[in-house]
């Protein structure tokens, strides 16, 4: 009986080592999703300042956009391919992350037409598509801190100028969990390229803030050049810290369930304890109550 009770209470000392850890990388997680959506929300000016600068652009220079980016013949449009960059976790313990949103991937590539160029954020998603016979390009690894975020864009921007220039890259999707209110998320899919008409007409449908519109006085070829360089810059930027903000609410949400399941183990191996606790102190307390009526029946 004294072998068990110690087994059962070397279990909720364990349980309790645990949830220590557990209650450690929830906190982890609360800090870090509100240092990433801080980030977020930080870039949301600069981002919508690109933006509108894209619509100034396109207001004054008129629907018909001259750049080489717009142009694609049909003989380029056949041989194109269509890269895929998608965004998932390093690390485990993120609850249905990686799985959701290779499901919703999977599910959208299914009609895009043409071959497809497939990059990898992160080692677990590299890993869940290793199961399916997609191209898989070589992976960009990624960044722990918001610091190393401007180093893992930089890469992919490289990495998508060299396979326009050499593998007829036309399009390119991304593929990351957006954030949402309350530490919930959802994957989500956008297009970066091309800068074609369908992508112009997104730019626009946007509302100006005033009245009066600006008026482009310098070089127009160079500052759409530079505007185009920011936007992408901001997309794919924003992108990776909202899948970075959304592995830690999943990181926390899954830390949650762990530290309710190990209380509930807790509760169940107390009860346990006690009641054989309970059953020794009986135990005890009979063969004291035996032993005294026995002295007492030697001695009369």
């Amino acid at each position: 009986m004294s072998e068990s009770s110690s087994g059962l209470q070397h279990k909720i000392n364990s349980a309790g080592d645990l949830k220590s850890v557990v209650r450690t990388m929830k906190a982890m997680a609360a800090a870090n999703i509100n240092q990433y959506e801080n980030a977020v929300h930080a870039l949301d000016d600069y981002y919508r300042t690109v933006q509108l600068g894209l619509m100034a652009y396109f207001c004054n220079v008129g629907k018909q956009v001259a750049s080489a980016h717009f142009k694609h013949s049909s003989t380029a449009a056949k041989k194109s391919k269509t890269g895929i960059i998608v965004i998932g976790s390093d690390q485990g313990l993120v609850g249905q992350f990686n799985d959701t949103l290779v499901s919703f991937m999977t599910t959208n590539i299914a009609n895009m037409a043409g071959d497809k160029l497939i990059w990898t954020v992160g080692e677990r998603i590299q890993a869940h598509l290793e199961d399916f016979e997609y191209p898989l390009q070589r992976p960009f690894t990624l960044p722990n801190s918001i610091d190393s975020v401007t180093t893992l864009v930089t890469d992919i921007l490289q990495e998508i100028h060299l396979q326009q220039q050499t593998n007829q890259l036309q399009e390119v999707y991304l593929f990351f969990n957006r954030t949402l209110a309350n530490a919930q998320y959802e994957p989500t899919c956008q297009r970066i390229l091309p800068f074609d008409n369908v992508w112009q007409q997104t730019i626009l449908a946007e509302p100006w803030p005033t009245s009066c519109r600006p008026q482009l006085l310098a070089n127009t070829e160079i500052t759409f050049g530079a505007l185009i360089g920011e936007y992408l810059f901001t997309s794919l930027y924003r992108a990776s810290i909202e899948s970075l903000a959304s592995e830690n609410a999943s990181r926390l949400i899954a830390m949650q369930r762990a530290e309710k399941n190990i209380e509930e183990i807790q509760s169940l191996l107390s009860r346990q304890y006690h009641r054989r606790r309970q059953g020794a102190i009986d135990e005890e307390l009979s063969d004291l109550v035996g032993g005294f009526e026995a002295l007492i029946g030697v001695t009369e």
